[in-house]
C-alpha cells in the first residue's frame, strides 16, 4: 500500500502518491530470497564484484574487500527508498541453499516524474540459469506496485548482450542507441537504453 500524500495548491487539495518503498524482507521469488545485504556476504560479493569480465561494462572497476565493505557501510545499507537519488540494493540468495548467487539495485530519480532505473548483477558461477530475469522482476514489481513509478528504465552497453536479453525478457523496450556517446574504459562504448511504463507492467498480467 503507497502512502498518500495531501498537497495544498491554490485553495484545492490534491491527494499525490508519497513515493516511498519499505519493503518486508525477505522478497520472495520462486527460487531466490531478495534482502539487504550485510557484512556477512563480503566474501561471497567478492567472488564476482573483483572480477574484471563482470566489471567489465559497468561503470564501477573490480571491487576490492575494502570498497566491499565501504559500500556495505554507505550506500548498500538501505532498507528503504525515502527520497530521489536513493538506490536500494539487495541481494538476491537461492532459497533453497542460503547461496548469494547475485545482486540488484533499482534507483529511485525523481519523485515528480515518478521514475527510476533497474541494475543487476550475477556471479558468473550462476549464470545461464535465469536468476537475474527472476530477480529483477521482483524489484519492477516493487518499483510500479509498491514504490508506485511511472516509469523504469535500464541502460546497458551495447556489447552486453546477455544484459540485453534480461531486459528483453523482462518485456522492457528498447528506446534508444546512442553510438559512441561516452568515453567509458579507455574507449568509446555504444548504450542501449530501455524502459518499462507501469501501464505495460500491468498489461503482462
Amino acid at each position: 500500500m503507497r502512502a498518500r500524500l495531501t498537497v495544498w495548491h491554490h485553495g484545492l487539495v490534491l491527494d499525490e502518491p508519497k513515493l516511498e518503498l519499505h519493503p518486508t524482507y525477505p522478497v520472495r521469488t520462486e527460487r531466490l530470497l531478495l534482502r539487504p545485504l550485510t557484512a556477512a556476504d563480503t566474501d561471497a560479493l567478492l567472488a564476482y564484484r573483483s572480477l574484471p569480465d563482470v566489471c567489465r561494462y559497468v561503470p564501477f572497476e573490480p571491487m576490492s574487500r575494502e570498497v566491499i565493505a565501504d559500500r556495505l557501510a554507505g550506500m548498500w545499507s538501505l532498507t528503504s527508498l525515502t527520497d530521489e537519488g536513493q538506490a536500494l540494493t539487495l541481494g538476491a540468495e537461492l532459497a533453497e541453499t542460503g547461496e548469494l548467487v547475485g545482486d540488484v539495485v533499482l534507483f529511485l530519480h525523481s519523485r515528480t516524474h515518478r521514475s527510476g532505473e533497474l541494475g543487476y548483477m550475477i556471479n558468473p558461477q550462476f549464470e545461464g540459469k535465469g536468476y537475474a530475469t527472476e530477480a529483477s522482476r521482483a524489484m519492477l514489481r516493487l518499483a510500479f506496485e509498491d514504490l508506485g513509478l511511472h516509469r523504469v528504465i535500464g541502460r546497458i552497453d551495447e556489447r552486453n548482450e546477455p544484459s540485453a536479453k534480461v531486459l528483453r525478457r523482462l518485456g522492457l523496450r528498447q528506446e534508444a542507441r546512442l553510438v559512441q556517446n561516452e568515453w567509458f574504459k579507455g574507449e568509446w562504448s555504444t548504450e542501449l537504453d530501455f524502459a518499462m511504463l507501469a501501464d505495460e507492467w500491468r498489461a503482462q498480467g
